[in-house]
């Protein structure tokens, strides 16, 4: 009764346990004797060594109390009895024997003449009296979480996907969480070794046999209705896959965080949360050459203009990690720039770092500034992006887009910068809107100067060209998310509309690992994958957040907006592409652009004081003669 009542209060009272304690190494004490004379000793046998060991009692449970109290065994809560727990228990029982022992060998040598306690019977106490104290604990805990679990009568069942450490920690920490009714029927893996066999008692099947278990249970009375995945650093390929085969299925998929998000280095289950549109959308990890990038950006001053945006933030975390001698992160957003501050404060409080806020545009405040910092790498990520936006303001796209990359590496040939990298788009090739068309001059004009003698500081200029990123500022996923959070519709503007995706880290390395290897005038083109349907994406999006399409959310379609192409292209039918020593960069081989470039490009921007946008979207088409407007008003120009 007193057990049953102290499980109600969640709680054993301290001297329980001790008095616990003290009757298990009784317990054990006596049990090794007799296991010692193999259950039958004379008379005269047990009176002999009970003289001695009635002198010995004493010491044995004086030398238990103070080795049980310095180690604190009766401290932790059984019911959430640990590997912590274990250890202190097994160095309490070790040190008791060791003590025992020396003791015995000094009375042995200047007392009576006897030891305290046989050698044999000292270890075989301690074997015993650990297994006991274990299996004590282990066993109130197992019944404290089978009670509180009994409240939940029906219990989930879940997939865990990852049978490695992880897993199992996923797997013990849902077991002992009483607030959920988890039954974990499996787990699935990709290592087709492990395929059959058990961890903890569950079975671990290989990932090609998913499909096969869902269909059986289906037939059962209950359903898998959820799958965890615990893989830290999964293959991209396969996750994708099970996910698919999850959402077919209406099985719920979450995850846990990576382990330094862990609360002090242990898992929740608070922490499982749902799987995020932009995982089931990654690679697998890229392998880049650090030692060279090291050697690039160790110790050297490094210009990032852009700093506050969804790249510029980007290369900045990567480029910290290289110990650069300085950062300067130039932006002209005030208030994005003092977040991305903040942050630096706390993630990365040994970097040194110069906040700027400038306009790139201005050419003045940007000479002062190569005058001031004198870097040796430029990374431009300045630019106005938003398609429909830039249709509306051709005039703005072209002083931002050209003009501000022109003033910037003009001052880098000037100031003798060693690298330019700028970061271009996909919506460079075979233009349709204003945006596109202006990066595209960009990419001319850093091309131009790269390879003319005007370059006499020989800075290499490269360019850097991929299509969207994950959860950048502005990009589709964000906007999605929004909608779903406000109950929809979700707004499409075709259904057949793709378009490459990329995640930040991942384009942000590209970026570096291409830098390092350029040695100017090429365009970077990064393998993109796939392109993914957007009505896909959707789709996923509201699988994702629970809802049921159509019944709880629409999909609205809305048109093309004005210059949006349905698909998007890495290399026009001009180009072709030359491999690098990395699978996932290529060059591309461009046309020469015109001997006179530089002036049609000047002419471009003079026509920013006319604001006459036919007039400058004419211009643009003529330095571009790819550049066939789509959905435009500007169509009547071609």
């Amino acid at each position: 009764m007193i057990f049953l009542n102290q499980f109600d209060k969640n709680n054993f009272p301290r001297w329980i346990i001790i008095l616990s304690d003290f009757f298990i190494s009784l317990f054990s004490l006596g049990l090794a004797y007799l296991i010692r004379f193999d259950l039958k000793a004379d008379k005269s046998l047990i009176k002999e060594e009970w003289n001695i060991l009635s002198k010995s009692i004493f010491i044995y449970f004086g030398v238990k109390l103070l080795i049980f109290f310095l180690f604190k065994i009766h401290r932790g809560l059984i019911r959430h009895t640990s590997t912590e727990d274990i250890r202190r228990i097994f160095f309490a029982n070790l040190v008791s024997s060791a003590l025992f022992l020396i003791f015995g060998f000094i009375r042995n040598s200047y007392f009576d003449g006897f030891y305290l306690f046989p050698i044999s019977v000292l270890i075989m106490e301690f074997f015993v009296s650990f297994f006991i104290l274990l299996s004590f604990r282990f066993s109130i805990k197992f019944i404290y979480t089978e009670k509180n679990k009994e409240k939940n009568i029906e219990k989930e069942n879940i997939l865990i996907y990852g049978s490695g450490v992880s897993g199992l920690i996923t797997k013990r920490t849902i077991e002992k969480d009483p607030r959920i009714s988890y039954n974990v029927i499996g787990f699935i893996d990709d290592n087709m070794r492990l395929k059959g066999s058990r961890l903890e008692g569950v079975t671990i099947y290989h990932s090609s046999q998913l499909q096969k278990l869902i269909n059986d249970f289906k037939s059962d009375t209950y359903l898998i209705t959820k799958l965890i995945v615990a893989i830290q650093k999964p293959n991209e390929e396969n996750r994708k896959k099970i996910v698919e085969i999850c959402f077919e299925n209406n099985i719920d998929v979450q995850q846990i965080p990576n382990t330094k998000s862990w609360i002090n280095g242990e898992f929740s289950t608070k922490q499982i949360s749902k799987i995020k549109i932009e995982d089931l959308l990654g690679r697998n990890p890229i392998r880049l050459n650090t030692e060279k990038i090291k050697q690039e950006l160790e110790d050297k001053i490094v210009l990032l203009t852009g700093a506050a945006g969804s790249i510029g933030s980007g290369l900045i975390r990567e480029i910290a990690t290289y110990n650069p001698k300085l950062l300067i992160l130039l932006d002209q957003a005030e208030s994005p720039l003092y977040d991305l501050e903040q942050e630096l404060k706390t993630n990365f409080s040994e970097l040194k770092y110069e906040i700027v806020i400038g306009d790139i545009r201005v050419k003045e405040r940007m000479e002062r500034l190569f005058e001031v910092y004198n870097p040796s790498y430029v990374f431009h990520a300045a630019a106005y992006k938003h398609v429909p936006l830039m249709e509306d303001n051709p005039s703005e796209a072209i002083n931002t887009n050209v003009r501000g990359t022109m003033n910037l590496i003009d001052l880098s040939v000037k100031f003798k910068v060693s690298k330019f990298v700028m970061i271009s788009t996909d919506k460079a090739v075979n233009p349709t809107n204003v945006m596109g068309a202006s990066k595209r001059i960009a990419e001319m004009y850093a091309q131009k100067i790269s390879c003319s003698n005007l370059n006499s500081s020989n800075t290499k200029i490269i360019t850097t060209r991929f299509g969207n990123v994950l959860g950048s500022n502005g990009s589709v996923i964000p906007l999605f998310k929004k909608q779903i959070e406000q109950g929809g519709p979700i707004t499409l503007t075709d259904e057949k509309i793709t378009r490459f995706f990329m995640t930040i880290p991942e384009a942000c390395q590209l970026v570096l690992e291409a830098a390092n290897m350029g040695n100017g005038g090429e365009i970077f083109v990064f393998d993109m994958g796939e392109s993914v349907k957007i009505i896909d994406l959707a789709k996923k999006m509201i699988l994702l957040s629970g809802l049921e399409l159509g019944k709880d959310i629409e999909i609205k379609i809305t048109g093309l907006r004005p210059g949006e192409k349905l698909y998007e292209e890495l290399l026009s039918d001009e180009e072709n592409t030359i491999p690098t020593h990395h699978p996932q960069i290529l060059i591309a081989k461009m046309r020469e652009s015109a001997s006179d470039i530089s002036e049609k490009i000047n002419d471009l921007i003079s026509l920013f004081r006319t604001q006459d946008n036919h007039k400058i979207v004419s211009k643009m088409k003529e330095i571009v003669p790819e550049y066939i407007s789509n959905n435009s008003e500007f169509s009547i120009l071609d």
